[in-house]
């Protein structure tokens, strides 16, 4: 049983699946929508949101939160822009939108997006 395990592994080892979501993060950070699996879009969803809770207040400690998982250049446009778009909203900051195609392997495809 899982009990108290949450989490996909998407059948990779912690770092690998740690930089994986992480480079997912940067990308809907920098793009604003990319396509993916519902599975890594509903697991990325957590992570993105959090960065963009943390960083939406604008002081120093969300900044420093955010540069231990993205790059100079996403955490720029996340403080700078991103960020600042939710500073009155409560929360869900992203949309899945799903797609009615799936991957050649099964897998539903989905839109995520920044609202």
């Amino acid at each position: 049983m899982r009990h108290k395990n949450k989490g996909r592994k998407f059948g990779l080892k912690r770092d690998q699946r740690k930089a994986f979501l992480k480079s997912l993060a940067v990308n809907l950070i920098m793009k604003g929508k990319i396509k993916t699996t519902e599975a890594r879009a509903k697991e990325m969803r957590g992570l993105v949101e959090r960065l963009i809770t943390k960083t939406k207040k604008g002081d120093l400690v969300g900044i420093r939160y955010a540069e231990k998982f993205l790059p100079k250049a996403a955490v720029a446009k996340l403080s700078k822009e991103v960020a600042p778009k939710y500073k009155e909203r409560a929360g869900g900051c992203s949309r899945i939108i799903k797609l009615g195609e799936r991957r050649s392997d099964g897998a539903p495809m989905v839109f995520i997006e920044l609202v």
